[in-house]
């Protein structure tokens, strides 16, 4: 419990200006266009879009702070009001509870978060949020509270404004990171998006407008203002990394971004969203993007709603008489009727978003739906998990109900629909059988780029030697999407490969095509043999490089490019970029790992040594941890000390068969031979996959004479190779020692 917060008397200051506002070149000031737009000013003014971000005051907060407690999962804090501000008591960075004020408020419905300043210039969302629907204050994180200044803390990197939020949530935004003093000296010109978040800076346009008032007859023809199009919605709704530090509207989407692929983490199998993706990857799946829908065919720009209620939007296309504009892709039909719908007209089951855009909640209570556009495929559903609006809306039903149901309406043609989640899914397996349905989908240029372009980094994941081929002709596709998939997979080539596979991709017209083949060619050995590529290699760098720079304050981004800088044989640089990255986030497992390597590299195992006790200090759960630092003690002749850190490691991740054969051999060799075989226990190995493993154990039973037990392992592992005569030989010794007690 922390202790009650203090009321104090409330006063009346005047409202305070923000102190993130600042000018930028070109930019106008936010009210400047009121005074031409009136209309489009006032209707953007009731979007959630104008509410983004606010600062905190009695018109924009909406949760309650009047004294009022959250306490779940090991997480507790107090809100409360002091002066007509709003304050927030919770765990701190230091783990210990403090009184934070609340600067901004972050979003508006359904959920409102809140920005607290922690020094430094940065600005921290609460993972306490409000919701509006429930009023009620609700923790977005999972499981059991995060330690203070880890990844996941609301003081930690993740809950970072500066680093996670600001692109989207202000208009025309600054990260202005110092790397050297780790501080923030963010900007934007206007607090919430503004009409240049869309429309770009409006110093050109105020000068067109003031010469075309002054005199018509002499005015530009250029208004000064960006084309909106669905590049300008992309640029925030969109799962994607940035490329360069700013972002001006009217620019090419892959130019300063570069999009998540439909990785399974993020998509399921068919398609749909599984991880927070936001509609880019979606909707460039559907048959909607394919016949040249826009977001603003559906969406009212200004103010943020659908253009009609119900189906009547989607019978602007979807009707029985076919637009003009769709002429070579015919949406019509009859669709808004019980004989298609087989639900009661008005019902919840009637709409066709409720079927064919299913929602999906985040943080949450968040619903969002899907942009792909999907036909319910329960079939999919009891294969694969996928998620169909059937089970999803009648709750208690099954996919075989929702089959049978399907079944009766339409047949069973639409069992034998056109999929992709037949071979994603078997890719996620690790199928290789996948290969051949991912070659078809790549061949087939009537499948959405993002598709194509992702079935060739499933491709090479799966079999990277058989697919270089396959690598090189995507590489010379003319779908962005499919390059820039060619340029993710070879990085899943032999090095001696890629090259050869990607090298033409150096000077491609795309930024973020560049940018993944500079870090895929980056770590080859054959850079010495680039001849005339090694112009356009070194301009693909310097793209790289704005990458790096425009992420200097992501960890993650630092530690990929200290990679690149080792295989660059740069090491005193990879050395900064692998510290800069423990720096940003102490509690980054892989920074630390890599920094440990490159001293194991180099040779200075003492120095490989403690940057691993370093890492296990700070992360002393961490199974891989304990695991390098094992080996840098085996390096360093200090076997108890390694042996206990082998054991840590098999008993934080007792899955991993690496880490418990490493260790048996480490007792073995110091003569404690009965403790390493007691590592295989029967429950253990009995199922095990991993021959290296079984192996280890053959070999300390054998050694020890303990034959029954070993003819177990030995009998996992003929499993394993029922065409290895050695094998079979050695079960059948052993079953004879067993048999005759020898």
């Amino acid at each position: 419990m922390f202790p009650a917060p203090i009321a104090a008397a409330e006063t009346s200051p005047s409202p305070a200006a923000d102190p993130l506002v600042a000018p930028h070149d070109g930019f106008v000031d936010e009210k400047t266009c009121t005074s031409c737009h009136t209309e489009q000013v006032a209707a953007f003014a009731k979007s959630h879009h104008a509410k983004a971000m606010a600062l905190a005051d009695d018109k924009s907060v909406r949760a309650d702070f009047n004294n009022t407690r959250f306490e779940r999962d090991g997480v507790a804090a107090d809100f409360f009001r002091r002066d007509r501000r709003f304050f927030v008591r919770t765990e701190g960075p230091d783990g210990q509870p403090a009184d934070f004020e609340v600067k901004y408020t972050f979003a508006y419905e359904p959920l409102q978060q809140y920005l607290v300043n922690l020094g430094g210039g940065r600005l921290q969302a609460l993972d306490i949020a409000w919701d509006t629907k429930k009023q009620a204050w609700f923790w977005l994180g999972e499981g059991g509270a995060a330690k203070p200044g880890s990844t996941f803390h609301w003081t930690g990197p993740f809950y970072r404004w500066n680093r996670t939020c600001i692109d989207c949530h202000s208009t025309d935004t600054r990260t202005n990171f110092d790397p050297q003093t780790n501080e923030y000296k963010s900007s934007y010109v206007a607090t919430s998006i503004g009409c240049q978040s869309c429309h770009g800076g409006g110093a050109r346009h105020l000068k067109w407008a003031r010469a075309k008032a002054a005199n018509a007859a002499t005015a530009a023809t250029d208004s000064g203002l960006s084309k909106v199009d669905a590049n300008t919605c992309f640029a925030c709704h969109a799962r994607r990394s940035r490329l360069v530090g700013d972002y001006r509207p009217g620019g090419s989407f892959l130019d300063h971004f570069s999009p998540a692929l439909l990785r399974s983490d993020l998509y399921f199998p068919d398609g749909q969203i599984r991880d927070e993706v936001f509609e880019y990857g979606s909707f460039l799946q559907s048959k909607m993007a394919n016949a040249g829908v826009t977001c603003i065919d559906c969406h009212r720009p200004h103010e943020g709603t659908v253009k009609a209620a119900g189906n009547a939007l989607c019978t602007q296309c979807h009707a029985e008489t076919a637009p003009e504009r769709f002429t070579s892709n015919d949406p019509s039909g009859a669709f808004d009727t019980p004989a298609h719908t087989h639900h009661p007209q008005g019902s919840a089951g009637a709409l066709c978003v409720n079927c064919h855009m299913p929602e999906r909640t985040y943080m949450k209570v968040d619903p969002r739906r899907d942009h792909s556009f999907v036909i319910p495929r329960p079939d999919l559903s009891a294969l694969y998990g996928t998620p169909n609006a059937c089970t999803s809306c009648h709750e208690g039903k099954t996919n075989a109900w929702a089959s049978e149901n399907l079944d009766r309406w339409y047949g069973k043609a639409w069992r034998k629909r056109p999929t992709i989640a037949h071979a994603f899914a078997a890719a996620a397996q690790g199928d290789r059988a996948a290969t051949d349905d991912l070659r078809r989908f790549l061949a087939d240029r009537e499948q959405p780029g993002i598709v194509r372009g992702s079935a060739i980094t499933e491709m090479t994941r799966l079999d990277g030697a058989a697919t270089a081929a396959d690598v090189r002709a995507a590489a010379e596709d003319r779908d962005p999407l499919v390059r820039l998939g060619a340029a993710e997979a070879a990085a899943n080539l032999s090095p001696e490969l890629r090259l050869d596979a990607v090298g033409v991709l150096l000077g491609d017209e795309t930024r973020a095509v560049r940018v993944a083949a500079a870090k895929a060619l980056g770590t080859t050995p054959s850079l010495d043999l680039l001849g005339d590529q090694r112009r356009a290699f070194d301009a693909a760098v310097d793209d790289l490089r704005a990458y790096v720079q425009a992420n200097a304050d992501s960890a993650e981004t630092q530690n990929n490019h200290g990679t690149f800088l080792f295989e660059q044989r740069r090491r005193v640089e990879a050395e900064k970029a692998f510290r800069r990255a423990i720096s940003l986030d102490p509690t980054l497992s892989g920074p630390r790992i890599n920094l440990a390597e490159l001293y194991r590299a180099v040779g200075d195992n003492e120095k490989s040594e403690h940057a691993y006790a370093e890492a296990v200090a700070a992360n002393p759960d961490r199974a891989d941890l304990r695991y390098g630092h094992g080996l840098s003690l085996v390096r360093q002749k200090a076997m108890p000390n390694a042996i206990e850190e082998l054991e840590a490691a098999v008993r934080l991740d007792p899955g991993n068969s690496r880490y418990r054969a490493t260790a048996a051999i480490a007792l073995d060799a110091v003569g404690r031979t009965d403790d390493a075989f007691a590592l295989f226990a029967p429950a253990v190995v009995g199922g095990a996959t991993d021959a290296n493993l079984l192996g280890t154990a053959i070999q300390l039973g054998l050694k020890l004479g303990r034959y029954a037990e070993t003819l177990k392992f030995a009998k996992a592992l003929a499993g394993l190779q029922p065409n290895d005569p050695r094998t079979a030989e050695l079960v059948r010794q052993l079953q004879d020692a067993v048999e005759h007690g020898r």
